[in-house]
């Protein structure tokens, strides 16, 4: 059983965050909950920082906020002296909502919307990453509309096929994401922008993936991108400022997993950068990066009441599965369906005790909901609290309504208080929305007419 952060076993055996025994924390603000360590974001953001600032003199760390965004968040990166990167125009109106510096964001995406190019400019962000030709027509003809110049990094594909899940590799050649390297379209673009006055090209960009626990894909991408930047030097004559590597480091989810530190990771990839640029005979850019996941992974804690618990024969093997099911699933996690996500649970009213019991963890949507298979547990009944691991990533920002369920509250916790900073939905905001045509609704006072005569 793995602790994280400030986890840790209280005296009276419950598992305790920041500060806060957990079952006080489902009792006060019911279950599913997020629980976000702050203590542990905080120590991330600066060790991330202290890695790259110690090794390479020109940083700029970006929080890809996609992993996880509130409008508490903003303050707390900020705070930190971290960069946002955005990839939507909710997450943009978010930073700008929370008052984060403007020209401390960058935006992301590859079908960027006339609206979401339209306020990054009006607002003056950092960086525009562009992501295929039909941006920079728009970014220019925005660009002009608004008297406005812009910054704009150039994204491109390193050919790096990382060892993730195909879902979330983004690097090779056969994808959605930027300009393709090996064909020239990152040349071509690079060419585009420069001929648009109003349009400041700063750089290129590139990510290769997530989830990743070694850095044999950053660092065959750190000589694609410094290849890029020769050839981009040799053919227009300007040298690009900024190379954004993007994010993608791992964490745990597992005991077993073994990412590589931040001072790991780090050296590695300065140390293969500078080579790269002293053999190429580059300038020193400014680094990027876009560290999310290593920032809030491990950060997060979801905590689910226990509810049914039943065995059940396996079919075509010798033995038996108990399924033990709880309050949540699918819509607060989605992440082991799509991505075939694993975790490790802790029994929070019991944390202390072995666990050394086989189950699986299942939700109670309408369909097979199965959260954690075969994962170790102390003994459970129904009314126990469960402590999901690692789900500070991807969990809160991809929670849905799916079968009308609420979205969960989010929690931060730190040196004992527990602050709300997403409420619970309610019964309410599920329908808020929601509208009834005139003529269906007489149809309805029609029947219930007929059915009351």
């Amino acid at each position: 059983m793995m602790l994280l952060g400030t986890q840790r076993i209280n005296e009276v055996g419950n598992l305790e965050i920041g500060g806060c025994d957990v079952t006080r924390l489902a009792a006060e603000f019911g279950t599913p909950l997020y629980v976000m360590d702050e203590a542990l974001i905080r120590e991330n953001c600066r060790r991330y920082r202290a890695a790259f600032e110690s090794r390479y003199p020109k940083n700029i760390i970006c929080y890809a906020s996609k992993a996880f965004l509130t409008m508490a968040i903003c303050p707390l990166i900020e705070e930190e002296g971290l960069y946002l990167d955005v990839a939507s125009l909710g997450e943009l109106y978010t930073a700008l909502r929370a008052g984060f510096p403007r020209r401390r964001i960058n935006l992301h995406g590859n079908n960027k919307s006339r609206e979401e190019l339209e306020l990054a400019v009006s607002r003056g962000i950092g960086h525009i990453v562009v992501d295929n030709f039909l941006e920079i027509e728009m970014l220019e003809a925005v660009t002009r509309e608004q008297t406005r110049q812009i910054a704009v990094l150039i994204r491109a594909t390193p050919g790096v096929d990382p060892d993730t899940h195909k879902f979330i590799s983004t690097g090779q050649a056969d994808t959605k994401f930027g300009f393709n390297i090996q064909d020239g379209s990152a040349l071509e673009a690079v060419r585009r922008t420069l001929a648009i006055p109003s349009l400041h090209f700063d750089g290129i960009h590139c990510h290769v993936g997530s989830q990743l626990l070694d850095t044999e894909s950053h660092e065959g991408a750190v000589d694609a991108m410094v290849q890029l930047m020769q050839q981009i030097r040799r053919e227009t004559g300007v040298a690009c400022n900024v190379l954004n590597l993007g994010g993608g480091l791992g964490v745990r989810y597992r005991s077993e997993h073994r990412p590589p530190t931040f001072d790991e990771f780090a050296e590695t990839i300065t140390r293969r950068l500078t080579a790269a640029l002293d053999a190429a005979g580059l300038p020193y850019p400014t680094l990027q990066q876009e560290p999310g996941r290593a920032l809030i992974g491990e950060a997060g804690t979801t905590l689910y009441t226990v509810g049914a618990i039943k065995t059940v024969p396996i079919l075509q093997e010798p033995g038996t599965r108990t399924y033990v099911s709880v309050d949540g699933g699918l819509s607060d996690n989605p992440r082991p369906q799509l991505y075939d996500a694993v975790y490790e649970v802790i029994v929070a009213n019991r944390a202390g005790a072995p666990h050394d019991q086989t189950v699986t963890i299942a939700g109670k949507h309408c369909e097979t909901d199965v959260l954690i298979w075969d994962a170790k547990a102390a003994p459970l009944q129904p009314g126990d609290i469960l402590a999901v691991q690692t789900t500070g990533a991807y969990n809160y920002a991809m929670a849905s309504n799916y079968n009308r369920f609420l979205r969960p509250a989010v929690v931060l916790v730190r040196d004992g208080q527990a602050d709300l900073i997403v409420e619970r939905e309610s019964l309410t905001d599920i329908v808020r929305k929601d509208r009834v045509p005139a003529r269906l609704r007489q149809r309805s006072a029609r029947g219930a007419s007929r059915s009351r005569s």
